[in-house]
């Protein structure tokens, strides 16, 4: 009877070891796929895991107060951003609207035209930085409000391309354009992807070898239509791909082309707030940008 009992006993701590043990691992899995909120039933845990119990719940409550904290100061970064952006443009209108007056005026000066041609280049550069600025904060915080429509990837790009021809002309570049297929109906915002493909456009104008190709590649899969661009640098790019996406980085480190280093970073979030996803490939002095949106679904 002893024997029994005991058996028993070793068989019923064993089962609810286990039991807290499978309890446990579901926790561990809840929270690491993000549920901070998981909670445990004190009920179902054997005493001999009481303390990892405690534990776990040390962990989420550091978790939940570590991403709080960041979700807060991400918040006040972007207000901040927003608030002295909005403050620098009120006396940024009053200098372009200045500057406009005094081309009217008949400054019998070279010197003085010449010093009016450079405050319009730079207040214009300055006021195109603030809102590419206010557009990164919003894009990169989530807050701005996407509606999804059929939009004909290959049609896109004609039109960009028709839009940007002097620019490219001026740029001495090449720009071919390949497609499998006469359509590509993707779903996105047009109004992004239209933004999207003009900073893709402007970068590869921007920093491509004059004289060289710029190749386009249109395509798709069972899920996604994907847009490729592919250019060879004019500078050496010894930067990896994941910090060409981070703001206010460029490809020339000298600084010596026109550009915020916003626009990588705003066509990147921009993609992943309407559930496409981006990346960034350098094979040498090649740079190489997809961008991918889920497809438009069949009738």
């Amino acid at each position: 009877l002893l024997l029994i009992a005991f058996n028993a006993a070793a068989l019923y701590y064993t089962a609810r070891a286990l039991i807290s043990l499978t309890e446990i691992m579901g926790a561990v899995k809840e929270v690491s796929a993000g549920n901070l909120d998981y909670s445990l039933e004190g009920k179902k845990i054997s005493d001999a895991f009481a303390g990892l119990v405690q534990d776990l719940q040390s962990i989420q409550g550091g978790l939940k107060k570590a991403v709080a904290e960041a979700v807060k100061g991400e918040r006040m970064k972007t207000d901040l951003i927003t608030n002295v952006s909005h403050d620098l443009k009120t006396p940024l209108t009053s200098i372009v609207n200045y500057v406009d007056l005094l081309k009217k005026e008949e400054l019998n000066n070279d010197k003085a035209y010449e010093y009016v041609h450079i405050l319009e280049e730079k207040s214009a550069r300055l006021k195109q930085l603030i809102e590419d600025l206010v557009e990164a904060s919003k894009a990169s915080s989530g807050s701005l409000a996407v509606k999804t429509e059929k939009v004909d990837l290959n049609e896109l790009v004609m039109q960009a391309c028709g839009e940007y021809e002097e620019k490219i002309r001026q740029a001495g570049i090449d720009m071919r354009i390949n497609s499998l297929e006469k359509s590509t109906l993707i779903s996105a915002d047009g109004k992004y992807m239209w933004r999207i493909l003009e900073n893709l456009l402007s970068n590869a104008l921007k920093y491509s070898m004059p004289g060289s190709r710029v190749y386009i590649d249109i395509n798709h899969n069972d899920r996604f239509g994907a847009l490729t661009i592919k250019n060879v640098s004019a500078n050496p790019l010894d930067i990896s791909p994941e910090q060409l996406t981070e703001r206010f980085v460029r490809g020339d480190a000298s600084r010596t082309t026109e550009g915020s280093g916003l626009g990588l970073s705003i066509a990147q979030s921009l993609t992943v707030i309407q559930g496409g996803r981006f990346k960034i490939e350098i094979d040498g002095d090649l740079f190489k940008v997809t961008v991918e949106m889920p497809l438009w679904p069949e009738e």
